[in-house]
């Protein structure tokens, strides 16, 4: 077996006898031998550098690692085995040069690597002639403790561990502490991260990204248990947060019992294999976060159609890495050599499945243009209501038509347009349409599932832009709906902007915002405030609306608008 690190500048005297540690055995139930460590301490002074040993559970060196004279690096060690209950099954025994305890490093690769146990040897000139002191996990418990335990350090003959039993229990107790929280509710436990410039940080802009991804996860259904803030003046192009910054961030998901890391920005395949390469909690972005309360909301076939195209489109890119090791072998002539990888094959079924995915929402797009068309032939004007995710939609659309539509204090509770004919009070018919909210950095991924959302927009006679007076973002929300209405081609359409959730703020501050904003005051729970709305309604409401019923060119560039010229680095580092 090879030895792996730092050998540069090593005599092959010295390299053999760092390979012949290979040939050590450790009783099963013992941390390390007297024998073996005088061997590693030994070795370690006369390099002048650390040297460790992977042990696996039955007392077997796995690897001989050299590091430096500070630091001594694992190399890569894999995925097998470790999980949330069970470590990795090898334990890292290496030495120290200086009489210092573990390091910072040392613990991070113990919670990176789920290492068994780690334990640093060295000499002490005045004191035991070897010393140890080790770690190992911990469940995580009440409070922040930390997710490790320390022993010693203590003199090496003096260490009294049944490793085997000591394993068994604390695997055991993992395996209790993971069953009891999956009993008291079983939600994902996640820490947010947001990388920030400064000078966006400083007007508030994050403060506001922060909160809405804190919503967006509740929505989920995911328990928030920390928020990571970094300012910077561009993300790490590698791992976003940085090397070092992001193994402080396991180490706090294991402090904190979180199994998930959302992250407020766009993350590449290549951010995602590199920080998986670190941390083996599950890691989600902003898209893929709202893709999955897409795919929980959807309600129709159409929806549900369009929700799984976004995500395999999202997927695809994630399918590039090559990797000839699972070539299915094929034989005979032209075919020689690696055949179809498992990771070609899967590109290839998935792009075939977006194929017939396209087909079907283009044959959605057809008989809505049909219903559009047939629904404009009979004279019934559609007034669409449009505005920011969770601001009341659904609830006005109820409160008006005396529906029972889902209303919910989620983001993204209606994907699905929803449509109910409601009579004026001056006597006309309108199909009155509430639709699925818009939100800031829309991915583009997600826009066809807006598609059957702006279709109806298209054919609306007036929309009711509703915004949500109690929020503090509420002017920024409503620049964001104009700019997407604006790239929809829909700057043109008749709109009446509707100040909602009045009675959740001072009456004064409402005046002022719906002053500000030129906004008519509602609460749309209200029946008599609602009334008001629907007065407004058939006062700005054009006495012969011309729907369009064909395609339009517009919201087809706005769905898939065409790619811009970027630096590739730039890209990488900073997608939002």
């Amino acid at each position: 077996m090879k030895v792996e690190g730092k050998l540069t500048g090593l005599k092959p005297s010295q390299l053999r006898r760092l390979e012949r540690l290979h040939r050590r055995r450790v009783p099963p139930a013992e941390v390390v031998s007297l024998e073996l460590a005088g061997e590693l301490l030994g070795l370690s002074e006369d390099l002048g550098r650390r040297v460790g040993v992977l042990l696996d559970r039955s007392g077997t060196v796995q690897r001989v690692v050299v590091g430096d004279a500070t630091r001594l690096r694992l190399p890569d060690l894999g995925r097998e085995r470790s999980g949330l209950v069970r470590f990795r099954g090898v334990r890292l025994v290496h030495t120290h040069l200086r009489p210092e305890p573990l390091t910072q490093d040392d613990l991070l690769q113990l919670t990176q690597h789920r290492l068994d146990l780690t334990a640093a040897l060295w000499r002490t000139p005045h004191g035991p002639a070897r010393t140890i002191e080790l770690a190992h996990l911990r469940p995580p418990g009440p409070g922040e403790q930390e997710p490790f335990a320390r022993v010693g350090p203590l003199p090496l003959d003096r260490l009294d561990l049944d490793l085997t039993r000591h394993l068994r229990d604390l695997e055991a107790e993992f395996a209790r502490t993971v069953r009891a929280r999956d009993v008291g509710g079983g939600r994902d436990r996640a820490i947010l991260v947001h990388v920030a410039r400064r000078a966006e940080w400083s007007r508030g802009e994050g403060e506001i990204s922060v909160a809405e991804l804190r919503e967006l996860a509740r929505t989920a259904g995911v328990e928030v248990v920390d928020v990571l803030v970094q300012l910077r003046d561009r993300p790490d192009p590698r791992t976003i947060l940085g090397e070092g910054r992001l193994q402080e961030l396991n180490l706090r998901a294991m402090q904190l019992g979180a199994d998930l890391i959302i992250f407020d920005h766009d993350i590449t395949p290549s951010q995602s294999r590199a920080i998986a390469d670190i941390t083996d909690r599950r890691i989600l972005d902003r898209t893929q976060l709202i893709l999955d309360i897409f795919a929980q909301h959807a309600e129709t076939n159409d929806g549900k159609l369009q929700v799984e195209l976004a995500q395999l489109k999202y997927k695809l890119p994630y399918l590039a890495r090559k990797d000839d090791a699972l070539s299915r072998l094929t034989g005979g002539i032209g075919a020689r050599g690696p055949g179809e990888t498992k990771l070609e094959e899967s590109r290839r079924r998935v792009r075939e499945k977006v194929a017939r995915l396209e087909a079907q929402v283009r044959e959605l797009a057809r008989r809505r243009r049909q219903r559009r068309a047939l629904r404009a032939r009979e004279g019934v004007p559609v007034v669409a209501i449009v505005g920011y995710t969770n601001v009341g939609k659904s609830t006005l659309l109820n409160t008006l038509t005396r529906s029972a539509v889902l209303a919910e204090n989620k983001l993204f509770a209606t994907l699905d347009p929803r449509s109910r004919r409601l009579r004026l009070p001056d006597g006309r018919d309108v199909v009155l349409t509430d639709t699925v909210g818009f939100i800031r950095r829309l991915p583009a991924t997600l826009r066809e599932a807006f598609r059957a959302t702006l279709e109806e927009l298209r054919d609306a006679a007036l929309l009711v832009h509703l915004c949500d007076a109690s929020d503090p973002a509420v002017e920024r929300q409503v620049r964001t709906v104009d700019e997407i209405l604006a790239e929809m081609d829909l700057a043109g359409v008749p709109r009446i902007l509707v100040l909602n959730k009045i009675d959740r703020v001072p009456a004064a501050e409402a005046e002022r915002l719906a002053e500000q904003l030129a906004a008519l005051p509602c609460t749309a729970r209200d029946p008599a405030s609602a009334a008001a709305v629907a007065r407004e309604i058939a006062r700005r409401l054009p006495e012969r609306p011309a729907p369009s019923a064909g395609g339009d060119p517009e919201l087809d560039r706005w769905i898939h608008p065409a790619p811009t010229r970027t630096t590739g680095a730039d890209e990488d580092a900073w997608r939002d």
